[in-house]
């Protein structure tokens, strides 16, 4: 079969099926890749003119010169798929992560690392007590009591308020980041505290450091656990969350043991060599499964504020906050001054709240999973405010230690159950973040004033102003606890009887 010899026609048809074959390349955006593939189109068409087609010569030149043409036209195509790979590398689309474990090495993995970030930064705030006992009869004895609780409600406000910007940056993927940052903050913080000798020093380096650090290390540590756990979450949480409450148990025994015998720069250095250590363990194991979306996140979820359940919620715990720790800020110091105990034993009180704060973290989180976080946050914040009125009554040692245990177990229940509760009312997991911050913002702004406030109604210690604080913190318990009946409220008639 004798080939055909190319006409004109022939020649402007190759060169539609070349611009045809690099037209994914011409449609996009222009870019460097994109530019040379245009070069490559234009050399192949200078063929065309540059050397057109010799009659003279035959089938052999139609062969090389077709030869030309197929190379001009499949680097053409090699651009252009290269162009794509580059543009692919550049806005990588998230894999999925798959179905979430529920367990496992790396789930629970992750649980470890969540409770040595709880034990360094609410079990420094369950400790407080200690270090307010010492500041007002040592080292700040000439400041009011009220001025020395700043230094620790400002501490626990930043950890919380911190949130509503690490939360954000946790959802936008920088939880590295902030672990990292935080962590060094956090410890850094404490040593500086040890080498403090001024109010003004110790709250720079306790209260503001320490406390930017917490914040950073804290919301991330805690979201991250949405991740791993839908069906066993707030068990996971409340495992992660013992941590604090042990803390709370150790770092008041080493403080009181060693602040005698070392002075206070050595007690405290000796707690931040322990964080030191503990901080390890979160920067090695702990890990995001789900890849950031890549979209910006706002500092406030407006959807959340529509959602009049979500904003009971979040009303409820400024509630709680404002006055859960006037109890762990001044036990030791009611039991000192009311002559309970001998001064050997009185900085155990802190101590007994954080026992009965271990079973706090772990009872009320295994009941959460089965009958539901927010009502949970009801049960213990009645029962709270309930022990709180029964402060008024205690007159002996054996009724502040019954006192202390069961306060601490069911304020803990609060604490612990509430980052799994915002959870559950969290229709998209992408936003657990940013949701956290905003309930964090609350109850931080809460902590910051709540123990001030005991502090300035405390005055000087008459038994009249001891019953005000116990007064004022049993009344914001109780207006918490309704708050969370109204949000419990909302949702039933929203979702039935389905667990909140």
């Amino acid at each position: 079969m004798v080939k055909k010899f190319p006409t004109v026609f022939d020649l402007g048809l190759r060169e539609k099926r070349l611009h045809r074959a690099a037209s994914p390349a011409l449609s996009r955006p222009s870019s460097r890749k994109n530019v040379e593939m245009e070069k490559e189109i234009q050399l192949t068409q200078s063929l065309y003119s540059e050397r057109p087609f010799d009659w003279g010569h035959g089938i052999e030149q139609q062969l090389r010169f077709d030869a030309e043409v197929e190379r001009a036209a499949s680097a053409a195509a090699a651009s252009s798929q290269a162009s794509e790979a580059g543009d692919s590398e550049a806005s990588p689309i998230p894999s999925s992560p798959g179905p979430i474990p529920n367990g496992g090495v790396e789930a629970w993995l992750q649980v470890l690392g969540s409770w040595a970030t709880l034990v360094a930064t609410w079990g420094l705030v369950n400790s407080f007590g200690v270090f307010q006992t010492y500041y007002e009869t040592d080292l700040l004895a000439e400041e009011t009591s009220s001025s020395i609780s700043w230094i620790g409600s400002l501490q626990a406000c930043l950890l919380l308020i911190v949130g509503v910007v690490a939360g954000p940056l946790y959802d936008a993927g920088y939880f590295r980041h902030l672990l990292i940052a935080g962590q060094f903050l956090l410890v850094f913080g404490m040593f500086m505290t040890s080498l403090g000798t001024t109010y003004w020093q110790i709250l720079l380096a306790q209260g503001v450091c320490v406390g930017v650090g917490m914040g950073m290390v804290f919301l991330p540590s805690t979201a991250i656990l949405a991740q791993y756990f839908t069906t066993r979450r707030a068990l996971a949480i409340g495992i992660a969350s013992s941590g604090s409450p042990l803390a709370g148990i150790v770092f008041p025994i080493v403080f009181s043991n060693l602040v005698g015998r070392v002075g206070f720069g050595w007690a405290t250095r000796v707690i931040s060599f322990i964080l030191l250590g503990i901080c390890v363990i979160p920067v090695v194991f702990m890990k995001t499964r789900v890849p950031p979306s890549g979209q910006k996140r706002a500092l406030v979820d407006m959807t959340a504020l529509g959602d009049p359940a979500f904003v009971f919620f979040v009303a409820a715990g400024f509630f709680m906050f404002l006055c859960l720790y006037t109890a762990f800020f001044y036990i030791q110091l009611y039991d000192q001054l009311h002559g309970l105990s001998s001064l050997e034993f009185a900085p155990y009180t802190v101590t007994l709240l954080n026992v009965g704060s271990i079973f706090g973290r772990l009872i009320p989180n295994y009941l959460a999973d089965k009958v539901g976080s927010l009502n949970m946050c009801l049960i213990c914040g009645a029962v709270s405010a309930v022990l709180l009125f029964g402060w008024f009554g205690i007159t002996n040692l054996a009724g502040l230690i019954v006192f202390a245990l069961l306060y601490g177990m069911f304020s803990g229940g609060i604490v612990s159950v509430t980052p799994s509760a915002v959870m559950t009312m969290s229709p998209d997991i992408s936003r657990v973040g940013t949701r956290l911050g905003m309930t964090f913002t609350a109850t931080g702004s809460a902590i910051l004033i709540g123990t001030p406030i005991a502090g300035a109604i405390l005055g000087d210690f008459s038994e009249r102003e001891w019953n005000g604080v116990i007064g004022y913190s049993a009344a914001g318990l109780t207006v918490g606890s309704l708050l969370y009946g109204a949000s419990r409220v909302v949702l039933y008639r929203r979702n039935g009887k389905k667990l909140a």
